[in-house]
């Protein structure tokens, strides 16, 4: 009987689902470590690079339409607060990287974005819906998780980075 449920629960996804939520990334961790190329060349970015900075892990991909929203006002948040050591780096998670460059071509922005066509990095940080962004702390500690975007949302993301920054 329980390994016919377990079979069930298996083909379903369900079991899968079970395990995969009870450990995802929350505020408060250690924001795990990505080394990835960046979307359109093969030089490989990582996270670890950006320890000291603020930093805004955004996933997104090219069939999300918040992400059409999210990315220019991202792309303008981080001009404004670069030299204050503030960085974004996009996660984009197409299966065809040709279609995240597509997008960026459409709508460019000014942060460095890393490929994953094969979605390993979003299932280490158990994304939860698109877009998906952690806020990370000079101590590479998430301390704000933001699941979707509407335009609204670019104020209080603006406020948490600049308490992020303003600490030692």
């Amino acid at each position: 009987m329980y390994k016919r449920v377990i079979s069930r629960a298996l083909s379903s996804g369900i079991l899968f689902l079970v395990c995969f939520s009870a450990n995802a990334v929350s505020v408060g961790e250690r924001a795990p470590e990505i080394s990835l190329p960046l979307l359109d060349q093969a030089k490989i970015l990582s996270l670890k690079k950006h320890r000291g900075k603020v930093v805004y892990l955004d996933f997104w991909a090219s069939w999300c339409g918040s992400c059409r929203v999210s990315l220019p006002l991202l792309s303008e948040l981080r001009t404004e607060l670069l030299n204050n050591g503030f960085e974004v780096l996009g996660v984009n998670v197409d299966a065809k990287p040709e279609d995240g460059i597509a997008f960026l071509d459409r709508f460019p922005v000014s942060f460095p974005v890393v490929s994953d066509p094969k979605g390993k990095t979003p299932e280490l940080y158990q994304l939860k819906g698109m877009p998906t962004s952690y806020l990370i702390d000079k101590k590479g500690v998430i301390r704000h998780v933001h699941v979707g975007f509407k335009k609204s949302d670019i104020s209080k993301i603006k406020s948490e980075v600049l308490v992020l920054l303003n600490e030692k």
